[in-house]
């Protein structure tokens, strides 16, 4: 990581030991230390201000009093302990690491909006450096969405990098060239291109990956599919009207037309009614 410190600036015990600590990290990154912001020039001390190609993080730097270790607890509204004990932070009596940090932030912000240049989203951070030797855990809190409490010293980086490279995470978004004018912008001047691109910083953004090309599903036109089913219906019925004709025609063929009955007769068939006495014979009569 490329650190850039004034000549003037005045560091703390602490100060120097985040220089330190910065840079011994393989990460990605520039971190100017000691910035002076504000509507006149030094009016607003910063801790520092770091660019990743993910993100801008505006730190401060604080140190303890004494060496303590034990279990951190950091609040927004409660002091923060070590342990049972207060923290014996290196603060001004009544400053609060909370507000400090905030008030850091909004001073980058504004001195971004003299400028007319737009940062997007900044996050903040309290980075907290304990005496050699001592340990805190756990070595990062959130204490709310874009504001982290991170633990650091050269004795023991690996918190303070893994927290530096995904403080903002999602691609890409710092390429050198907008780097050069955002530090511009906030200090007046500029790290050489050269050195940017020995701490890792591209001169384009990478390219997304390719979707795979998927073809849309075509919904089919419920008008079409009603007039579908319309003809459908449609030729069933008149299936069906041949059939029933095509039987009947079929029937007339086989049976062939009825036969008409006969007309009764009139005429009485003659009978002679049998003979129911003797005949009578009469002379020269053959068959009497």
């Amino acid at each position: 990581m490329l650190v850039k410190v004034d000549d003037r600036a005045e560091l703390s015990a602490a100060e120097r030991e985040f220089v330190e600590c910065l840079r011994q990290l393989p990460s990605t990154g520039l971190a100017i230390v000691d910035l002076r912001v504000g509507t006149q020039r030094g009016t607003r001390q910063v801790g520092a201000v770091v660019w990743t190609p993910q993100g801008i993080l505006v730190v401060e730097v604080i140190g303890f009093r004494s060496k303590q270790s034990g279990m951190l607890t950091v609040s927004t509204e409660r002091p923060w302990r070590v342990g049972d004990t207060a923290a014996d932070l290196d603060l001004e009596l009544g400053a609060d690491p909370v507000r400090r940090v905030e008030s850091a932030l909004r001073e980058v912000q504004l001195t971004f909006e003299r400028a007319s240049y737009d940062p997007g989203h900044l996050c903040g951070a309290v980075a907290l450096i304990p005496q050699r030797g001592a340990v805190l855990r756990p070595a990062r809190e959130t204490l709310r969405p874009g504001l982290d409490v991170v633990v650091g010293n050269t004795g023991e980086p690996t918190e303070l990098r893994i927290f530096l490279e995904n403080f903002a995470p999602g691609p890409p978004r710092w390429t050198l060239g907008r780097v050069c004018a955002a530090t511009r912008a906030l200090t007046g001047w500029a790290p050489d291109r050269d050195e940017l691109i020995a701490a890792g910083f591209e001169d384009k953004l990478p390219e997304p990956p390719k979707k795979p090309r998927t073809w849309p599903l075509r919904r089919p036109d419920s008008r079409r599919a009603h007039d579908l089913i319309g003809w459908v219906v449609l030729g069933v019925a008149v299936l069906g009207m041949l059939t029933v004709l095509a039987a009947i025609a079929g029937s007339l063929i086989t049976d062939g037309p009825a036969a008409e009955p006969a007309a009764p007769s009139s005429s009485a068939d003659p009978t002679v009614p049998p003979p129911t006495g003797s005949a009578e014979c009469w002379p020269l009569q053959t068959d009497c």
